[in-house]
């Protein structure tokens, strides 16, 4: 049985298993990526975009998982179709995003990138918020590391969308540090 609302958790090996708390900063983070992520989507009709939504992974592997950001084209759930009324959503995401939290381990977080591509999704993006980076695999064992100088591209998922890392992290710099 699922814990309490305020529990956060996946489903790994048909166990429980409860997620460490995420930051404040994470969170923050994460909330203004999905609304520049939503915006674009939006603006250019792609599909939908969530946070911390439970997936339903069990058709292909036994799990169930709670990326911190995902993308879900209209391709792989159409437009019509609404989000089911249900604990999980039963679809793999295009793109899925992973803010590392201080709870988070390594070795989880590379089992996971793998996991991904192992089921159908075709990109996913690792951000470093203590660092000020973002890892973007392309596969499990190829990446590439972008700064705050970098711009925060959506291919070959969400072609033409930029975000200026710069944008990212000052934005939370602003809100974050004492006025």
């Amino acid at each position: 049985l699922p814990p309490d609302d305020d529990i956060l958790y996946e489903v790994v090996d048909g166990k429980l298993v409860e997620l460490g708390p995420m930051g404040a900063h994470e969170a923050w983070l994460a909330t203004v990526l999905v609304v520049h992520l939503a915006n674009f989507v939006r603006q250019h009709q792609l599909g939908r975009v969530v946070q911390e939504l439970l997936f339903d992974f069990t058709a292909m592997v036994q799990r169930k998982r709670r990326p911190d950001v995902a993308f879900v084209s209209y391709e792989r759930w159409p437009r019509q179709r609404p989000v089911p009324h249900a604990e999980a959503w039963e679809v793999v995401p295009n793109l899925v995003v992973e803010v590392i939290s201080p709870s988070d381990k390594g070795d989880d977080i590379l089992g996971k990138v793998a996991e991904y591509f192992h089921i159908g999704v075709e990109c996913v993006r690792v951000i470093f918020t203590s660092q000020e980076q973002v890892y973007i695999y392309v596969s499990p064992t190829q990446v590439r590391i972008l700064t705050r100088a970098d711009e925060l591209y959506g291919e070959p998922v969400l072609p033409h969308f930029r975000l200026p890392l710069v944008t990212l992290f000052e934005e939370i710099e602003e809100i974050a540090s004492p006025q």
